[in-house]
């Protein structure tokens, strides 16, 4: 009898070896997480409301993309109406304006817009201009569709109520000219690069360096100065760093005030 259930013997053991690996995966990766949102639970950001008017220095604001207040543009300056409620992931809508076939992008960037992207142009006029409204989400999709944009060489646009945080400015690079009136939000802050994965730290921080990298040289393909990146390094993400006027000028968002006189 002994010998008989000594076979069993050893992958019953394999078996309850994986069972804790995978134990020990799921609890590296929910520590992880709370390691992550921890310190913005228990020191959340002291920096002033969203709606705060701007003065050149403070400029950091608090951000929770799910609490973004409403804003009334007018109907004069953008295609569609404002929506009451930002969708949770971007949506595409074609229109006339102004004589020219014009999409609208408002809602969150989550992963897969950039091939919803894709399939919509299929089905509507190419756009000579682009209308966003987004607090932001997935770069590595904000990549792709503004490489996408500009291979169409469009124009981007926002109207003075409109937002374009996080992720939302890659797409606003795209455009081969941009319009950002005064009183649209502009802002950067860190990002996170894909998925959480139980790495080993050295190999998330290569991870995270390559993301950046990845962004760096998206903007300067984009004609932007990567030096903007300098105050989204050092924003959280529980705040946002909104660019004034003259810093969009500077990064090259907008034609410089001195080349138009």
């Amino acid at each position: 009898m002994t010998e008989a259930a000594t076979p069993t013997r050893g992958p019953f053991r394999l078996l309850k070896w994986v069972l804790w690996v995978q134990l020990g995966f799921a609890v590296v990766l929910f520590s992880s997480d709370i390691a992550r949102v921890l310190p913005q639970m228990a020191f959340p950001s002291t920096a002033p409301n969203i709606t705060e008017p701007l003065r050149p220095g403070d400029q950091t604001r608090r951000f929770d993309p799910a609490r973004l207040p409403q804003r009334e543009a007018q109907p004069s300056t953008r295609p569609l109406p404002s929506t009451t409620d930002m969708p949770s992931r971007l949506l595409f809508e074609s229109v006339m304006w102004d004589g020219r076939p014009t999409l609208t992008m408002t809602g969150s960037i989550q992963p897969g817009d950039a091939q919803r992207l894709s399939a919509h142009l299929l089905t509507a006029d190419t756009p000579e201009v682009v209308y966003l409204n987004s607090p932001g989400g997935s770069v590595t999709d904000a990549l792709v569709i503004g490489d996408r944009l500009r291979a169409l060489g469009v124009q981007t646009a926002m109207s003075e109520a409109d937002v374009c945080l996080s992720a939302c400015p890659y797409i606003l690079a795209s455009g081969v000219d941009r319009t950002i009136p005064d009183g649209a939000w502009v802002g950067v802050h860190q990002h996170f690069f894909g998925e959480n994965t139980a790495l080993p730290a050295f190999l998330a921080v290569e991870d995270i360096q390559r993301g950046q990298g990845e962004v760096m040289a998206y903007l300067s393909r984009m004609g932007i100065d990567p030096l903007v990146m300098q105050h989204a390094l050092v924003t959280p993400p529980d705040e946002i760093y909104l660019l004034t006027q003259a810093e969009l000028e500077t990064y090259g968002f907008l034609a410089s005030s001195e080349d138009g006189a």
